[in-house]
């Protein structure tokens, strides 16, 4: 077994008689430092640049990480939403401005009737969330107003979206909304009647080529995903921190290689039509003050970099593209702060 906290990159890539470039000495150095537990991998058009991965996936049993191995991705799962979503437009299903209030029938009635598909997307509608981030300093702080376990599909979902009023007109301003990610998983499932992870697999996944990404149960996790911890040193999970199965507003598990191959294509338009992608990312938050904008299930940087990322208790993911170049970087982590070491470092590298 190798050491856990070992660069892999530095070993893999020297066995092979590459060249170790000063970004990979600083990834390594980054990753010793902080005690780094996760993946880490930069290519362009899918040729690796940098990779990495060192850490325990299991501590109790020393299971080390490997490039392969399958972490949860938190809110990054809202791309793989949204682009589920597209797709329903894509076949004639759905349409950005159809009103939600339809599929949901007399489901959580207080989202108005003018609250459109789109502006769920957009983070746009104005309805009250569930899971209201700016309420915490520490995402492990938020406790699930029902047990773990009972959250097993979207439509178990319902209760706990139900009984928050709206905080804003629809259409009227940005406010990043887990839960109106869910309702569009919601949406998707009743309009399909497909269960959302099937849709998932089905509308994003195979169409990207990728078989490692899954809605996967916490509480039965394959050998093959990490489990999340809590801190930095000792065995607390956080399985009782998240659903048990995860939905459209985060949860689903990937791998470095699988989150590249989903961007290519996306932005290549093999999951959507390119004029859907178009439509995608066409920046909607609506302030020209922000560094970043945001379109439908990712962030627009102004330089034309895109982003998604997600955190959580045990989780942390962060993901660039630079669909000039088709340069990824991405890190996640089995930690809820694990990435961050590392975000600089990956944010500098896309723009080189």
């Amino acid at each position: 077994m190798r050491p856990l906290l070992a660069s892999i990159f530095i070993v893999t890539m020297q066995d092979r008689g590459v060249f170790v470039t000063d970004f990979d000495s600083e990834v390594d150095t980054a990753a010793r430092q902080s005690g780094f537990s996760g993946a880490v991998l930069v290519d362009r058009a899918g040729s690796v640049i940098t990779a990495a991965a060192s850490g325990p996936a299991d501590r109790p049993s020393g299971l080390a990480v490997e490039l392969s191995t399958q972490f949860g991705l938190a809110s990054g799962t809202k791309l793989f939403t949204a682009l589920t979503v597209m797709s329903l437009i894509e076949s004639g299903q759905l349409r950005l401005d159809l009103p939600v209030r339809g599929p949901l029938g007399t489901d959580l009635p207080l989202i108005g009737d003018d609250v459109t598909i789109e502006q769920l997307l957009s983070h746009r509608s104005g309805i009250g969330d569930y899971l209201d981030e700016s309420l915490f300093d520490d995402i492990t702080d938020f406790e699930l107003p029902v047990p773990a376990q009972r959250l097993w599909s979207t439509e178990q979902y319902v209760p706990i979206l139900d009984g928050h009023p709206r905080v804003a007109a629809p259409g009227a301003e940005f406010e990043y909304n887990n839960g109106g990610y869910v309702v569009l998983a919601l949406v998707a499932e009743r309009t399909a009647g497909q269960p959302f992870d099937v849709l998932v697999r089905e509308r994003v996944c195979d169409r990207a080529g990728v078989d490692s990404t899954r809605f996967l149960r916490s509480d039965e996790l394959p050998h093959s995903a990490a489990l999340g911890y809590l801190d930095t040193d000792g065995l607390r999970t956080n399985v009782f921190h998240l659903p048990v199965l995860g939905s459209g507003d985060g949860g689903i598990y990937s791998t470095v290689g699988d989150v590249s191959a989903v961007w290519r294509a996306f932005v290549e338009g093999r999951i959507v039509p390119p004029e859907l992608v178009g439509q995608m990312l066409v920046p909607r938050r609506g302030s020209g003050d922000n560094a970043r904008e945001y379109g439908l299930g990712a962030w627009i940087h102004r330089d034309g970099v895109l982003e998604i990322h997600g955190y959580d208790a045990g989780v942390s993911f962060y993901s660039l593209h630079h669909p000039v170049s088709a340069t990824t970087c991405t890190v996640i982590s089995n930690t809820g702060s694990g990435t961050r070491p590392l975000e600089e470092l990956l944010a500098r590298r896309i723009r080189q």
